[in-house]
């Protein structure tokens, strides 16, 4: 017992033992221990029963497991000789410990009732209102976000960090935005723009920056995009303030869909313009109002040039199906009809002399190949 406490070194005016050292490993290998038990399965499905989003359960275990470790470290110490007083305030920031733990258990309770307050606005306050759902979603961000702000505004004070002393630090972040954090401060702003205008909201079919898809959610720096490919694409918020937009559900959904056909020349045109006709309206989703019509554009090179124009909503769900439903449907008509499709064409014409044309059958240009 005596080899276990004599002195091995000093930190400062403490010296430590190898009962201390000991426990240092020992306390500090149990809080690994916990904090990878934080981050487990078991953690996230009982965080998960009470209905919590994904991303803040991702946060909490985190921020716990980070807790988890610090506090067995600082035990760790302790238990090895070296005094670290939890009341005690800490060189140059005058927080304890202990406040900075509460610190950050507030925080953590901040976020999750911003989160809660704007799934209890969203699903059930405001679901019997009869605003528009989109309209309901923006009102319950932005609630939320306000919550979030008062919240680590009051948290602050309360635990002893006074606003006004974070005037300079304040100016250096403005300065920084200014500067390095000008893309997340417009992205930001352009979400509460675009959640206050609502030039695109859930369930919209959009085209922006070259991605054509669904949106899914619209966040504080970004908005997210389902493809057709099942693909969600991050797309910054600024894109939709600074860039055309096209929005396939915005009021109206009716699209008018523009489908070329070329048909040989000496086809009935009375024939083809019937046919067309006849594919536009047995298929389901074309609209009767307005009418579908059939055009003859131009007499081309090779083909009689007609345009199919055809109402539906389909371009906010299935433009590409709708497109290729027709084509199919086209060229069936027109096969049982008998109407060709044309083929390039050219005509040689010979100026001067004989041009002799030989048909030579598959045996006799054999015999030439192999003699």
């Amino acid at each position: 017992m005596t080899l276990l406490q004599r002195p091995l070194f000093y930190i400062g005016h403490h010296y430590v033992t190898v009962l201390g050292l000991i426990a240092l490993v020992g306390f500090f290998a149990f809080g690994l221990i916990i904090a990878r038990f934080l981050q487990s399965q078991i953690v996230r499905r009982f965080f998960s029963r009470f209905k919590v989003e994904t991303n803040f359960i991702a946060i909490v275990t985190t921020i716990l497991s980070v807790a988890a470790i610090v506090f067995f470290t600082i035990t760790a110490v302790n238990a090895a000789g070296v005094p670290l007083p939890w009341a005690a305030p800490l060189p140059a920031i005058n927080l304890s410990l202990v406040q900075i733990f509460l610190l950050i258990a507030l925080l953590v309770a901040v976020f999750w009732f911003s989160s809660g307050t704007k799934r209890f606005l969203f699903n059930r306050l405001l679901a019997q209102s009869g605003l528009d759902r989109s309209l309901q979603y923006a009102i319950a961000q932005v609630v939320s976000n306000v919550v979030l702000v008062v919240g680590i505004f009051i948290v602050l004070e309360n635990t002893g960090i006074h606003l006004a002393a974070l005037t300079v630090f304040a100016g250096a972040v403005g300065v920084g935005v200014g500067f390095g954090l000008q893309n997340i401060a417009s992205n930001f702003i352009s979400g509460l723009v675009i959640l206050a205008e609502r030039p695109i909201t859930i369930g919209d079919r959009v085209e922006v920056a070259g991605i054509a898809g669904q949106v899914e959610h619209i966040r504080a720096r970004s908005t997210v995009i389902r493809t057709n490919d099942n693909i969600m694409m991050i797309v910054p918020n600024t894109k939709f303030i600074d860039s055309p937009v096209t929005n396939w559900t915005y009021g109206d959904r009716r699209v008018r869909f523009r489908i070329p056909v070329g048909v040989a020349y000496g086809s009935d045109v009375t024939k083809v313009r019937e046919l067309l006709l006849t594919v536009a309206r047995e298929n389901p989703h074309t609209l009767k109002d307005p009418a579908p019509n059939v055009f003859l554009e131009q007499f081309g090179d090779n083909s009689i040039d007609f345009k199919l124009m055809v109402w539906s909503s389909e371009m906010s769900a299935r433009p590409s199906r709708y497109r290729s439903d027709l084509n199919f449907a086209i060229a069936q008509k027109f096969r049982e009809a008998g109407i060709e499709f044309p083929f390039p064409q050219r005509d040689v014409h010979i100026r001067d002399g004989v041009l002799k044309v030989e048909n030579v059958t598959a045996e006799a240009n054999a015999e030439r190949t192999q003699a």
